[in-house]
């Protein structure tokens, strides 16, 4: 159990926020394991009619602990991160975003797993994987292509390149880019209540129904994801990039053929 993750019950909307403000909410195992254990809770609960995921009105997540990854890197698809995304990738209950500030690598790709997303104008999206020494995540490989075309999506995965809250919504990624946090918090509440007056069954058939298309394929590809991503974060060019964050310097590649 963490107090890192707020988890709050209103009728039957589910909300969880991330609570590490003086971390910009990084995301631990610990972290992860919780928010893992929520959703499959929820989904489980008949009671539960939809999920609202939430940072502060100033950041939603700076990613993945550095530290913590470093200390214990997710040695198997059994990893808390990883029981984190299949818990979100399967949960049948429609799932709504509020993103507002630095939503930093898993802080964006897993609102491509998300039903309803809601960005403040000043939210900076970012997938610095490669810059890392990592690779993509998560399925974003296979999702970002085929909504945003190969040239964008190679400028955000290959580069690491950040866009805006503003940006998030005009290429789909998010459906409204709102003035602050509070009222993007405000406006994703207010869409995530509206399933409570929707029949659950309906909703579910629904939801499920939208995303059995390419289903198995995405699922496939989160897999392979996950465990290239795992070797990756062993690898020398992604200690040397760790190192470098930590130590706050530019890491150095030129040895690396």
């Amino acid at each position: 159990m963490t107090d890192h993750i707020l988890v709050e019950r209103e009728q039957g909307l589910l909300t969880l926020r991330l609570n590490r403000p003086d971390k910009l909410n990084a995301l631990t195992r610990a972290m992860y394991s919780r928010l893992a254990d929520a959703l499959t809770e929820a989904d489980r609960d008949p009671t539960v009619r939809a999920v609202l995921i939430a940072g502060s009105d100033t950041c939603f997540t700076s990613g993945n602990d550095v530290e913590d990854f470093l200390k214990v890197p997710p040695s198997s698809l059994d990893s808390p991160v990883f029981h984190f995304m299949r818990a979100l990738f399967e949960l049948s209950k429609p799932v709504v975003a509020a993103v507002a500030g630095p939503a930093v690598g898993i802080g964006t790709t897993l609102l491509l797993h998300c039903d309803l997303v809601y960005v403040s104008r000043d939210a900076r999206l970012k997938m610095p994987f490669v810059n890392l020494g990592l690779c993509p995540e998560f399925g974003s490989s296979l999702i970002l292509p085929r909504l945003l075309g190969q040239a964008r999506a190679a400028e955000l995965l290959l580069l690491g390149e950040g866009f805006s809250g503003e940006q998030a919504a005009a290429w789909g990624i998010a459906l409204e880019a709102l003035d602050d946090g509070p009222a993007t918090l405000a406006r994703a509440r207010e869409r995530a209540l509206r399933f409570l007056e929707l029949p659950p069954a309906a909703v579910a058939d629904s939801k499920r129904l939208m995303r059995a298309p390419g289903r198995e394929e995405l699922r496939r590809v989160i897999t392979e994801e996950g465990e290239l991503f795992g070797q990756r974060l062993r690898s020398p060019e992604a200690v040397e990039a760790l190192s470098a964050f930590l130590q706050r310097r530019k890491p150095d590649f030129s040895r690396f053929a």
